[in-house]
């Protein structure tokens, strides 16, 4: 299979097992019907050869042609009547028969053997002729329908399969129901597969894991351990190199703080601020990495209380503003829902300060960002940051979640780390981030974009 092939998965496991199982049922069912078949041909010939003997036998003991019941063929074909005939001592003449309808010669041989009958010979016969004990007596033939003989074998093997064909749905449904619940255990599995990451405490455990899966099981969790080992190792990497690069950048902010006045105006001032902007995106940078492992490391700890959803998202806006007042932007807030989460504050702060700042610094300056605590329709509780930036280009739109991802054309001033640390702290409460561009209704047909909402959906 060639890299650009689509990937294909193998059939249902749970269809292959129960598939051969009901395959598997099914020939044994035949092989069972088939023995039964033979075996009670072997005893129903045997006992009706017997029985046909003993007619004979006791006909030739008195062979009187007027002690002859007469049969119909209805007899014969339908009851397994048997036909007695009398033949003379030479065997030339038939001298009576049970059955004048029925053309068959004698025997030269005595004991069993078989006859055909009819114009095309297509009435089999079982026939039994009895030895010429006496010369001078009257000879005998005794034969059975074979259609008959058949149809009793038949009529009995039916009869013993019947059971085994009454059980066959029971058979099915238990097989479904075994199979079901092996393939339940493997979904039980996959549940725990799905529910662990690399902060998981606990690998999947292995009391309840089918035998045969268990060495997939330890391979997942060995996998697992060393996957938590490189992440530990690169959240402690970054932890430090980002605690280690605070303290110079501070300094350089300093200096830079201090040289601002003793820079002449004209091009070297041009090259101040942009140095200045540098300094501060890298410092905003540093910032964020911070607040990145911190998160991380509160989402380890998993320490959680009551948070005023109205109250956080208040503190948030009052941390922000001088950033907007930097920026001359106009900031609304607008809390008319009640909320109350059980959730850690630290991470729904880190989740709300984000999504505003991210508003603040891609409103031009002299927009409004607007947030908003409201009820949708359906009661549903959300919070809204509504800017009026530029908005994000459909395609980029799911993109921007990853980290340090930063769609083109926009301004120097993010890191690419805001709405990655905010789609992970709503990931841990179970909240969900929705963005959309504001279109405005005069400019429909050009879908030209007046700024962006993220809407946050809190839990019901």
């Amino acid at each position: 299979m060639t890299a650009d092939a689509p990937f294909q998965s193998a059939p249902s496991l749970r269809r292959r097992l129960l598939r051969g199982l009901v395959v598997l049922h099914l020939l044994a069912m035949a092989a069972t019907a088939g023995y039964s078949y033979l075996a009670f041909g072997r005893l129903v010939h045997h006992f009706l050869d017997e029985q046909m003997q003993r007619v004979a036998l006791s006909q030739a003991a008195h062979p009187m042609a007027s002690a002859l019941v007469p049969l119909s063929i209805d007899d014969v074909q339908r009851h397994g009547a048997v036909v007695v005939q009398l033949w003379s001592p030479d065997g030339t003449r038939l001298i009576a028969s049970s059955l004048s309808a029925l053309a068959s010669p004698l025997r030269s041989d005595s004991g069993f053997g078989e006859a055909r009958t009819g114009n095309d010979e297509s009435v089999a016969w079982r026939v039994y002729t009895a030895p010429a004990e006496d010369p001078a007596l009257p000879r005998v033939q005794v034969l059975q329908s074979e259609a008959y003989r058949q149809g009793r074998v038949l009529q009995r093997a039916l009869l013993e399969g019947l059971p085994i064909l009454l059980l066959l749905p029971v058979a099915f449904w238990i097989l479904w129901a075994i199979v079901s619940g092996a393939s339940r255990s493997l979904r039980a599995v996959a549940r725990d597969v799905a529910r662990q990451d690399e902060r998981s405490p606990a690998g999947v455990s292995p009391d309840r894991v089918p035998e045969e899966i268990a060495p997939l099981v330890e391979a997942f969790n060995s996998l697992l351990a060393r996957t938590r080992g490189v992440m530990q190792t690169q959240r402690r990497f970054v932890q430090e190199a980002a605690h280690e690069l605070r303290t110079p950048m501070a300094a350089i902010g300093l200096q830079i703080d201090n040289l601002r006045g003793h820079v002449p105006d004209g091009e070297a001032s041009e090259r101040f601020a942009q140095l200045e902007a540098g300094v501060l995106r890298a410092q905003h940078l540093i910032e964020q990495l911070l607040r990145m492992s911190r998160q991380d490391d509160a989402q380890a700890d998993g320490a959680t209380e009551p948070v005023n959803i109205a109250v956080l998202l208040r503190d948030s806006v009052s941390q922000l503003m001088p950033l907007a007042d930097q920026r001359r932007i106009d900031v609304g807030f607008d809390g008319r829902a009640a909320l109350v989460l059980v959730a850690s504050t630290s991470a729904l702060r880190s989740l709300f300060d984000n999504l505003i700042d991210n508003a603040l610094r891609y409103t031009p300056e002299g927009g409004t960002v607007d947030v908003r605590l409201h009820r949708v329709p359906g009661g549903t509780v959300v919070v809204d940051v509504v800017d009026s930036g530029p908005g994000i280009p459909p395609d980029c739109i799911e993109r921007v979640f990853d980290r340090f991802y930063r769609v083109a054309g926009t301004a120097a001033g993010g890191s690419g780390l805001g709405l990655a640390i905010a789609q992970a702290a709503a990931h841990r409460h179970g909240l969900r981030i929705e963005l959309r561009n504001r279109c405005d209704e005069r400019e429909v047909e050009a879908l030209a974009a007046t700024g962006l909402i993220a809407r946050v959906h809190m839990p019901a």
